[in-house]
């Protein structure tokens, strides 16, 4: 009777010391002798603190239920700690238990979260014996995880052997593609279409981003025609990928445009439309749409910043910039990541203060990348300053394959009169069969990109 009593109180905890009065109660009576109490409260005590129903877990003196597991392993893989998801997984076999549907995704989740594929391929093989391969839901999350981890071509085969698909199928694999294969995502999209399996706007998005990395915009334009005739609810994620593809694709103005026509925007809106401004040489209408964020309420993230700092490297105005630099971790307490300081190094570059972009290098509390190094040279080079020869050696020693580095390392030398040392790194080069890949330019021709004959027709 008590048990069943104490068990309508749990959800009504507010705190850790609410749980801690329960669990007082629990152990006093018995009662975590009794599964579906246990289930019950960890299930109540998961979303208060993860660390103490851990420690509730761990001390119980009979096998917890599966109920139990699934709820502790799910609390984990939407924690900042989802790798822990995984090895629950393991304790949860050595306790004689079997994992069923609910268990499965939430590990699958982990493992991509993480990116460990190897435990992925496990779980997957667990999946084929258990006899769940035919399970939709667990096969999108498979499909999915494959793809987190960067292996599209396992996460194809996944979507292939698959007995039925849904609309979620589709929108897994062309979200795997559209990132680093965005024509095939557009061939994806072609197969479903021809399935009579209609995109939802989650597709869409993944299209509208496959189109920005392409530059395809008569595609993109037809996408967002398709929304507007299939009535479809352009909601922030949408308006954003629009607004991002049409960024990318050149189309400024009709990206203003289409994110001055969204009701609800976030923080990810408003970045997408600064970085789009700073990309198109609108400098000052991004920091004025920046001002404009601020002045709303919406905190600025890492992202805005890289966006509002490389507007100002841009438009050259350096006491701006400045400025914006010390905002970030003096007024929003944010961490200045190696890409604000690269930045700052490429404003200041940029401006001719080669000596002050050096001193920002050497207080950097981090080791500069190699695109902050070949910023500084390229700078020092365009203003025939030399100030620090150590810093060929790192750009060479941190990418000694890369023909790039070596040509303006040499280009340096000459500058400053080293010649024998511009020839000691053009003889470098030969010996080691490095090579400068030569810039290239995508060019649209008769108002067609014709690849792997895939057409606009095809789409929509």
């Amino acid at each position: 009777m008590i048990s069943r009593q104490i068990q309508l109180f749990f959800p009504l905890a507010k705190s850790t010391t609410d749980l801690l009065q329960f669990y007082s109660i629990i152990l006093k009576t018995a009662l975590d002798h009794i599964p579906s109490v246990i289930s019950n409260f960890i299930f109540s005590s998961s979303s208060i603190s993860l660390q103490f129903t851990r420690r509730v877990f761990d001390e119980l003196p009979i096998i917890p239920p599966l109920f139990a597991w699934n709820t502790i392993i799910r609390s984990y893989t939407n924690s900042s700690d989802p790798i822990e998801s995984v090895a629950l997984l393991s304790e949860l076999h050595k306790n004689g238990l079997k994992p069923d549907y609910f268990t499965i995704p939430f590990v699958l989740k982990a493992c991509g979260l993480c990116s460990v594929i190897h435990h992925g391929g496990a779980v997957h093989s667990v999946i084929l014996k258990m006899g769940l391969a035919c399970d939709k839901y667990i096969c999108n999350t498979l499909l999915r995880m494959y793809a987190a981890c960067g292996d599209i071509a396992l996460a194809r085969q996944v979507f292939d052997e698959m007995p039925l698909r849904d609309v979620a199928s589709w929108s897994s694999m062309i979200a795997a593609y559209a990132a680093s294969y965005p024509m095939n995502a557009l061939m994806v999209l072609r197969d479903m279409k021809k399935m009579n399996e209609m995109p939802n706007s989650i597709t869409l998005v993944s299209l509208l981003s496959a189109c920005g990395c392409l530059l395809h915009i008569r595609v993109g334009i037809s996408i967002h025609s398709y929304i507007i005739v299939a009535g479809i609810e352009v909601d922030v994620a949408l308006g954003s990928a629009l607004i991002d593809m049409y960024s990318k694709c050149g189309k400024i103005d009709k990206a203003l445009q289409m994110f001055n026509s969204l009701g609800e925007k976030n923080l990810q809106c408003w970045t997408i439309m600064i970085t789009g401004l700073a990309d198109h040489g609108r400098g000052k209408d991004a920091i004025t749409l920046f001002a404009r964020m601020k002045q709303i309420g919406i905190k600025p993230d890492s992202m805005s910043y890289s966006a509002i700092l490389s507007a100002c490297s841009h438009l050259g105005i350096v006491h701006e910039g400045q400025k914006f630099f010390r905002e970030i971790s003096q007024v929003y307490g944010i961490k200045p990541t190696m890409q604000h300081y690269g930045c700052l190094v490429d404003m200041l570059g940029r401006a001719g203060m080669v000596k002050d972009a050096y001193e920002v290098i050497r207080s950097m509390p981090m080791k500069p990348n190699s695109v902050i190094l070949r910023t500084f040279l390229g700078s020092s080079r365009n203003h025939g300053i030399n100030l620090d020869e150590g810093a060929k050696r790192l750009l060479l020693g941190m990418e000694p394959e890369l023909g790039a580095n070596y040509v303006l390392a040499a280009n340096m030398s000459s500058t400053s009169g080293l010649y024998d040392d511009a020839a000691n790194l053009r003889i470098a080069m030969k010996r080691k069969r490095v090579e400068k890949v030569p810039g290239c330019s995508w060019m649209e021709m008769n108002r067609n990109m014709v690849e792997e004959n895939v057409r606009v027709s095809t789409v929509f």
